[in-house]
């Protein structure tokens, strides 16, 4: 005795393409998300920036990409340097995935500074600089939209007070203490590449 043959109806097979659709639109829309350089850092409503670890979606700078630390030392300096600290810098992921491909920070882009003491002068190995204590934390953020008054876009941020890295919140520097400087001896769009090997062994054509 002949059966029918069994059809699967046809709403699931347009319910597997509708799917697949879904999945590669937002696809695209992390693509295009990504391109433009994602805003993943939080601002309250007094416009001051949050520590990462207290943002809408908490984050440690420290899992964050590292990308050199600058020491201009005071014996090297007259014995008054502007910036006598260790400062280890991190750039977020997201942001420096755009930077391997296009070799341009995106809109968005956040980095942390995390300053540390010249702390002993000798170890086993020699004479030399070696870390101490942490004394401060800061950041800078290329945003077109909330800084377009800013040159480059970019506005700097410091948590640090009484030399420890304590505030939970802060508001942008004033753009002459520290945007000048970057404008005038920044490499590549007002970030001193010339003095992180990572930012330069990543940019495209290297």
């Amino acid at each position: 005795m002949y059966r029918p043959l069994s059809i699967k109806p046809l709403p699931t097979l347009f319910g597997l393409a509708g799917g697949l659709v879904l999945i590669l639109g937002i696809l695209a829309t992390a693509s295009i998300a990504e391109k433009k350089g994602d805003r993943v850092y939080t601002f309250n409503d007094e416009d001051e920036l949050l520590q990462p670890l207290y943002w809408d979606i908490p984050s440690n700078w420290r899992e964050w990409v590292y990308v050199g630390t600058p020491l201009t030392p005071n014996e090297l300096n007259n014995g008054k340097a502007s910036f006598p600290e260790f400062h280890s810098v991190y750039i977020h992921p997201d942001h420096f995935k755009v930077w391997k491909r296009t070799g341009a920070f995106p809109d968005g882009t956040i980095m942390v500074k995390e300053m540390t003491s010249v702390g002993s002068k000798q170890a086993v190995s020699g004479s030399g600089y070696f870390m101490g204590e942490y004394l401060g934390l800061e950041a800078t953020i290329k945003d077109s939209k909330r800084f377009k008054d800013e040159p480059g876009f970019w506005a700097y941020f410091s948590w640090t007070r009484e030399g420890k890295p304590r505030a939970k919140t802060t508001k942008a520097e004033p753009a002459g203490k520290c945007n000048i400087c970057h404008q005038s001896f920044a490499k590549d769009d007002w970030v001193f590449t010339q003095y992180y090997p990572v930012l330069r062994a990543a940019k495209p054509g290297r």
